[in-house]
């Protein structure tokens, strides 16, 4: 079964204006690297040079943040979605 990865609006140019991704079902890991497979430029806007999930990035799996679960290792399920979501800044 495939999962649902949801793209923002601030990275749709890679992923050619694509807003939902389907990717085959795993880990975050899993379900991430499936996705940098198909858009690879995806990868430097997501992970630090250390392979994390940058700290302005929340990522959701479900309504849950990876944080509070098994970050990377979080289990996506068929029919589950993933929620990308870069912290805004901004202002004076």
């Amino acid at each position: 079964m495939t999962a649902r990865i949801e793209i923002p609006s601030a990275l749709l140019a890679f992923t050619d204006n694509q807003k939902i991704v389907e990717v085959p079902e795993g880990t975050l890991e899993d379900v991430l690297n499936s996705l940098f497979s198909k858009h690879s430029q995806l990868r430097q806007h997501l992970y630090d040079d250390k392979g994390h999930v940058r700290s302005f990035v929340n990522v959701f799996v479900n309504d849950e943040d990876i944080r509070f679960a098994q970050n990377l290792k979080t289990p996506v399920k068929g029919g589950d979605t993933v929620h990308i979501i870069p912290s805004i800044a901004g202002g004076a």
